[in-house]
């Protein structure tokens, strides 16, 4: 994975509600001038992102937000509806990233194929062509998610490209929650992944710096100018549950 940078920096894996989790991406996006990030998360309670665009969305998931069963809250990055709930999250900030579309998919998404391989669970791209009006981002596996050998789909992710840096979000399903997720999308959930989430995170922590071996990885925690900003841009988060869906 090409860089011009020397070292990388890892942010220690914390659980926070989805604005915080989302807002503080978008920062990271914006002052990655040239140091590669990632991070692992988790988030407090169940949460539906809505990709940058998304402008369709059925009226009961507004509903079930405005009922306090789930949040809603809008990703800094593209794509479908994404159900955080018994998953793992990850964020990678890469400069210079390649700027063809499938082969920035392609390179970022490697070290999660080598990590699940790792582990004993084969994973390949999906082959589904994206649907614009398909509302559930875990309905198809197109190119850029990796998909098992039952077929099903174990990893969704969505990008955002700002002055040729890349943000790609990824969302590891591992244990959806069977009732929610029948209740927001009117089917069943994936089966649960037989994988010990600490374990998944460590192999795939590993695998990621392998797969940037001439770079030094150093963990750093947010810093206080960067909390500071946090919290300076939670203030101007619109609250989704004031939006009336078109669908």
């Amino acid at each position: 994975m090409p860089t011009t940078s020397t070292w990388g920096r890892l942010i220690p894996s914390f659980t926070s509600d989805g604005h915080t989790q989302m807002v503080l991406d978008r920062l990271l996006l914006e002052q990655a001038i040239q140091t590669p990030v990632l991070r692992f998360y988790r988030w407090d309670g169940p949460w539906l992102s809505l990709g940058r665009h998304q402008r369709n969305w059925p009226e009961h998931w507004t509903d079930l937000a405005q009922s306090n069963q789930i949040g809603l809250v809008r990703r800094p990055s593209g794509g479908q509806a994404v159900l955080h709930a018994g998953g793992l999250t990850y964020a990678l900030i890469w400069p210079s990233a390649p700027r063809q579309r499938r082969e920035a998919y392609r390179q970022a998404c490697q070290w999660l194929i080598n990590g699940f391989s790792a582990l004993g669970m084969p994973l390949h791209f999906g082959d589904e062509p994206s649907v614009l009006n398909e509302a559930n981002c875990f309905s198809r596996c197109t190119a850029a998610d990796l998909v098992d050998n039952q077929g099903i789909k174990r990893v969704g992710s969505a990008q955002r490209w700002l002055h040729g840096r890349l943000l790609q979000h990824g969302e590891i399903l591992l244990n959806p929650p069977q009732a929610l997720w029948q209740k927001l999308f009117g089917s069943a959930a994936p089966p649960p992944a037989e994988l010990e989430p600490l374990k998944l995170e460590i192999t795939l922590l590993e695998a990621f710096k392998e797969s940037w071996p001439s770079l030094s990885w150093r963990e750093q925690s947010l810093t206080q100018g960067e909390r500071q900003a946090l919290g300076a841009s939670l203030a101007d988060v619109p609250e989704l549950t004031s939006i009336v869906p078109t669908i």
